[in-house]
């Protein structure tokens, strides 16, 4: 097919498409000045998008004398695709357009039913009903969704879409989060990937890495992990374990999983209650005994910033182990800047300027560190770029076919 007429077309609408999702909205003037294709050529590859609906008319352009020429623009409802963060405690589901734009979002908790024999049936069609009501409220149905990305707390098997680890929650249901399982549930094309790498993604397209050649997005919630961009491109490195930090080793051979996540956290500061008679802790509204009967991460962070000593210094002991963790990520990659995310990592006004301390005294490379700009969202937004770029692709080889 290659050098006929038809391939050469299809050649021109995808550089037209390029250059419109590049600029914006232009007149066909304009595009045939962008491209280098002749007048002719950009009016008869712009109306077969047309026909496609992947392009529209806008109008005349505001130009002060002369004919006025009719704007082109791509058009990003053409279809939609969706994103959707599969995490241990909840489901965030975000609809966008293919410029990226979000135009939903909704976050549902995560329901495991371990005991009950069709738990992996049960966890598909729960995802598929939150994707139906979506829809429903949006006005769309499948025919409109182009493709679905997914994130998931686990390594996923590149070859195979297979999930290898899964983070403790989750246990179980490695089967029915795989990209196989999830392919069968969903109309559209699918794609599977690691949550944290998604995040680093999100946050290097739209969020607080843009423009950074080498970063670290660094997610500790109720696992950690990392996700290593080299300029725009993910870091996957052997069975795409690259950046599972988890299983790093620290205080006496002790993963650093078990350390830093949300239950390494909680350990921590319930090792260092026990050991004081009188507790000073105190949330806002409850006393002390309760607040040590019913601890969370989220107490202990409200209870830091109203100045509790016990809690800034739990704190501060915590922040020397994530300190460790970063010192290690940082004598090997040297990155730019460093991004922490995660339930626990999105913390940055009472984790950033302990650890800053820390970087600033004891670290022989000193990245930039910052907090993640996106939050609950950062996963979801990697999976809305990397379901769009699927899409985009499909539709420039459907033009080739």
């Amino acid at each position: 097919m290659a050098g006929t007429p038809q391939y050469i077309r299809n050649l021109n609408e995808n550089l037209i498409m390029d250059a419109l999702i590049t600029q914006g909205t232009m007149s066909r003037a304009e595009i045939s000045r962008q491209t280098g294709l002749s007048k002719p050529t950009v009016s008869l590859a712009v109306e077969h998008l047309i026909d496609r609906n992947l392009v529209r008319e806008m109008g005349p352009a505001d130009n002060a004398q002369g004919r006025k020429a009719t704007l082109i623009r791509f058009n990003e409802t053409a279809y939609y695709v969706c994103g959707i963060d599969i995490g241990a405690t909840r489901i965030r589901i975000a609809l966008s357009d293919l410029n990226g734009e979000i135009i939903a979002y909704r976050t549902y908790p995560m329901v495991v039913q371990e005991a009950y024999e069709r738990a992996e049936a049960t966890m598909l069609e729960l995802l598929r009903s939150h994707m139906n009501e979506l829809l429903d409220e949006n006005h769309l149905n499948w025919d409109q969704i182009q493709c679905i990305g997914f994130g998931i707390p686990g390594v996923v098997l590149p070859d195979s879409g297979r999930i290898h680890r899964i983070v403790d929650p989750l246990a179980g249901l490695e089967e029915a989060f795989s990209l196989e399982s999830l392919s069968g549930a969903f109309p559209c094309e699918v794609i599977l990937e690691n949550d944290v790498n998604l995040a680093a993604l999100g946050e290097y397209r739209s969020g607080a890495a843009a423009g950074y050649p080498l970063f670290v997005f660094f997610s500790i919630g109720t696992g950690t992990g990392a996700g290593i961009m080299v300029h725009g491109q993910l870091l996957r490195g052997l069975g795409g374990l690259t950046g599972e930090i988890a299983e790093m080793l620290v205080d006496d051979d002790r993963r650093l999983e078990e350390v830093l996540s949300a239950d390494g956290l909680m350990q921590l500061a319930k090792d260092y209650l026990d050991q004081h008679d009188e507790l000073l802790l105190e949330a806002a509204d409850s006393g002390a005994d309760d607040l040590h009967r019913h601890l969370t991460p989220e107490k202990l962070f409200e209870a830091a910033r109203s100045g509790e000593v016990e809690a800034l210094y739990i704190l501060q002991q915590y922040s020397q182990k994530i300190a460790s963790a970063l010192r290690q990520i940082s004598v090997v990659l040297a990155p730019d800047l460093i991004v922490l995310g995660g339930g626990i990592g999105g913390n940055g006004d009472v984790l950033l300027p302990l650890l800053r301390q820390i970087i600033s005294e004891q670290f022989p490379v000193q990245p930039q560190l910052i907090c993640s700009k996106l939050g609950e969202q950062a996963v979801v937004t990697g999976a809305v770029q990397v379901a769009i770029q699927q899409t985009m692709l499909n539709l420039q080889q459907e033009a080739m076919e």
